[in-house]
């Protein structure tokens, strides 16, 4: 017997319906491995070995679900964030990038460049590109500028070393200590992949950036003619350093050509009028853990050979020279003092110091968060502070201001020329 008209137009309708959940559901999985692709698979459509502004990962099921992200750099100059770092602080590096990421970086997309005397693991790789808003490379530092060079005793330089741990010097007995300083000092800037780059911002893992940066402090650099800039200033610990004065004065007169008319002589020296073979240093030096300048000066000939003056003397292994005070003479006496920049808009910190702007509108424009906030937290007004003399040197008082508008020099051992 047939069916009636009514029974049959509700099998179609059934029909009809597991029909169109059967469609639904091949769309939904056909969509899923579009995107994501099989569970025993990486992204579909972004594997970073052909695709390198993808951010997706492999994963044991492939369901991150980023996708393809535009890495494509925003920023106009020839610039790397670049961070030498060991495999076993990646939780550090990441805080610090983090930082600058959501601070600057991902309005300007600048590629970070990370450096490592050992291979970086793949662990270190994933993590660190995912956090990044651009490009990320990353680099092994060659053998032969992560060492002790040939010339060096070996047997004297470890009797030192033995001897300034006794002392209890800071890193008196450490050899990979003195290998990073050698090598931020005169090899960083050579290493094969900062040579398509004309500007370096030096991270350090476990910092702190509070502020945000509301301009490219990259083009800031170029547009104002600066080659060297830094955050904090402070005394370097004189026991590490007890001949680089010297020495410095030695490459002085073989070199005066590379001395520049109007330095900074009066930042790290008292009396500069007398000049620079008849003063000693104030161990003021610049803090490198935060670097923000011109890879051209460091491919200068008058840095190459004040660096390599200085290594042939043997102080970096001998002694405890450090790549903070070897920067900073260098661009005190090197440069123009015009040529270095003190970002006094930045938010900073590095285990035990820190400090934050002090125009109270840099604070609120920059939305800063800043613990260091104040005269009795920024280490700016600490006594162990070289600001004052950077201020004085440049006609400011303490809080940035232009003290005498014509000019004129409020202390003449600090700011004769």
């Amino acid at each position: 017997m047939p069916e009636s008209p009514s029974r049959q137009r509700d099998l179609l309708k059934s029909f009809l319906e597991t029909l169109k959940t059967i469609v639904i559901g091949l769309i939904f999985v056909a969509g899923v491995y579009t995107l994501w692709g099989s569970p025993n698979s990486d992204i579909t459509g972004c594997d970073q070995k052909t695709n390198p502004h993808c951010w997706g990962i492999t994963t044991p099921h492939g369901l991150r679900g980023e996708g393809p992200r535009d890495r494509s750099q925003i920023g106009k100059e020839k610039a790397s964030i670049v961070m030498l770092v060991r495999n076993w602080e990646l939780a550090d590096a990441l805080k610090s990038i983090k930082q600058i990421e959501e601070r600057f970086n991902r309005h300007y997309r600048y590629p970070w460049t990370f450096l490592n005397d050992e291979e970086f693991t793949e662990e270190f790789r994933i993590y660190t590109s995912i956090a990044v808003s651009g490009e990320a490379e990353y680099g092994l530092v060659p053998k032969e500028h992560w060492g002790m060079p040939d010339w060096i005793s070996k047997d004297k330089s470890e009797k030192n070393r033995q001897r300034m741990e006794r002392d209890g010097v800071i890193y008196g007995d450490s050899k990979t200590y003195r290998h990073m300083c050698r090598f931020n000092s005169g090899f960083f800037w050579r290493h094969e992949l900062l040579e398509k780059y004309d500007w370096y911002w030096r991270v350090e893992p476990y910092v702190g950036f509070y502020c945000d940066q509301l301009y490219d402090p990259f083009t800031f650099m170029r547009e104002n003619n600066k080659s060297y800039s830094f955050v904090i200033a402070l005394p370097e610990y004189v026991e590490t350093i007890p001949t680089l004065w010297k020495t410095v004065q030695s490459f002085a007169r073989k070199h005066p050509e590379h001395i520049a008319p109007d330095n900074s002589l009066s930042l790290i020296a008292e009396n500069a009028h007398l000049g620079l073979q008849n003063v000693d240093y104030n161990m003021c030096h610049f803090w490198s853990n935060f670097e923000l300048g011109s890879l051209q000066f460091f491919r200068s000939q008058a840095y190459r050979d004040y660096f390599d003056y200085l290594d042939a003397a043997g102080g970096f292994y001998y002694e405890r020279w450090g790549d903070a005070p070897v920067h900073s003479i260098a661009a005190a006496l090197l440069l123009p003092k015009d040529h270095i920049h003190f970002w006094d808009d930045f938010g900073y910190s590095h285990v035990p110091w820190g400090r934050c702007p002090v125009r109270e509108d840099d604070y609120t424009h920059g939305r800063c968060q800043c613990e260091y906030n104040g005269k009795e937290k920024s280490f700016d007004f600490n006594e162990a502070s070289c600001l004052s003399r950077w201020y004085l040197l440049h006609n400011k008082d303490e809080d940035g201001n232009i003290m005498n508008p014509f000019g004129t020099c409020p202390a003449k051992d600090v700011c004769w020329p």
